[in-house]
């Protein structure tokens, strides 16, 4: 491969171009650090070593060395807001949004900033005002997922359900559960005060939006149930299955009841069975060993719980194993059984727990909607225990 003449000259003319424009940079970085003052270098030693209130004290002298600072300012704010001293944040955000030598991104962030603070204050109605502001800006997407939080916290389901619709279009998609849940959560209330002809078309939009939607479909079965209508709702429970089978142990026991008042107990039993046996769940097998105790007896129940832990060995199976075989002895031989069952029921209290998928929260009642979180439908009805059997 034979080489240019003219690229040995060229090489070290860029080698010179390089080094020159390095040493300008590096004197324009010089000039601007040796313009700032010493206590805000002394502010980041703070907030490196994780001493903020000292951090704080020392922005503070630099910011009356150099009100001009902006970044110096919002550094400021963002850590008074951290701190909870929300006032002094809101103060600092509100004086950088007024001011008239700012860029105009630089007054975008300083309202979202002053929203935030709004927020870490309970402010929601001031907080609304200034993320409505700020749509159709460049920080139209930030301040769409403020809004959707504050409708929550405040329950205006209609309007959070316009802020979701609003969503960039992937957002949006991911969303889609999120809207049915918040047309739930409208019918949920409109059936709270009799009002089913308003819930039904709700229930339907949220199956549309999201056609997995169980809680729908289980609302649906409800509002069937409460006028009588014992075929119709079964109809809408079994739907279950297909949506989302882990919700079924959610509806057994509506199930087992209409079987019940239409006469047809045993068919209920036995279609309980059938999911049991297709979709093993603690809670499913809580409302079978029930309705089997209650129609077959203690042996009834008692074979069905001791084929279910062959199945599935778990501590709460075995503890109705233990209640089922309480029933079957007499009273005088129950003594040492009652004293396993107290043992491993206080064992069984510490797995008998539901699980947010998102993040982790532990609760005994299951919640459409994670306490912890925020999460719509990350609450799965299994317990901890199904969990960690799990491969």
């Amino acid at each position: 491969m034979e080489i240019e003449f003219w690229w040995l000259l060229a090489l070290p003319l860029f080698f010179v171009l390089g080094w020159l424009a390095a040493r300008i940079d590096i004197r324009h970085l010089v000039r601007e650090s040796r313009a700032l003052p010493r206590s805000y270098f002394a502010g980041l030693n703070f907030l490196l070593n994780e001493q903020p209130d000292r951090a704080i004290d020392s922005f503070i002298e630099a910011a009356r060395s150099d009100p001009q600072t902006m970044e110096l300012q919002f550094a400021l704010g963002n850590l008074f807001r951290r701190r909870g001293e929300t006032d002094r944040a809101i103060h600092i955000h509100q004086a950088l949004a007024k001011r008239d030598d700012i860029k105009p991104e630089q007054r975008l962030k300083a309202q979202a900033e002053l929203g935030l603070d709004y927020l870490k204050a309970g402010l929601l109605d001031r907080a609304e005002d200034v993320f409505v502001a700020l749509r159709n800006t460049a920080l139209d997407g930030e301040a769409l997922q403020h809004l959707l939080d504050i409708y929550q916290q405040e329950k205006e389901w209609s309007k959070a359900i316009d802020v979701a619709r609003a969503l960039p279009q992937g957002e949006s998609h991911r969303a889609q559960k999120v809207i049915a849940q918040f047309l739930c959560e409208l019918a949920t209330h409109a059936l709270a005060q009799s009002r089913s002809a308003d819930a039904k078309p709700l229930l339907d939009e949220a199956l549309v939006t999201h056609r997995k939607c169980v809680r729908a479909t289980m609302l649906l079965g409800d509002m069937y149930a409460a006028d009588q209508k014992w075929e119709q709702a079964i109809e809408h429970w079994q739907r279950v299955e297909q949506q989302n089978p882990v919700y079924l142990a959610l509806v057994a026991g509506r199930l087992a009841d209409a079987y019940r008042r239409l006469g047809r107990e045993r068919h209920g039993i036995t279609l309980l069975k059938s999911y049991l046996e297709r979709h093993t769940s603690l809670d499913l097998l809580d409302v079978v060993f029930k309705e089997e105790l209650d129609t077959e007896g203690p042996a009834g129940a008692l074979a069905l719980v001791r084929e279910e832990l062959r199945r599935n060995p778990t501590l709460l199976g075995l503890d109705k194993l233990l209640e089922a075989q309480m029933q079957t002895l007499p009273l005088e031989a129950r003594t040492d059984s009652d004293l396993m069952k107290n043992i491993i029921h206080a064992h069984t209290r510490r797995v008998a727990r539901y699980r947010c998928d998102n993040c982790g929260f532990k609760a005994r009642q299951f919640h459409w909607h994670c306490p912890a979180c925020g999460g719509w439908e990350t609450y799965p009805p299994k317990r901890t225990e199904e969990f960690d059997l799990t491969p």
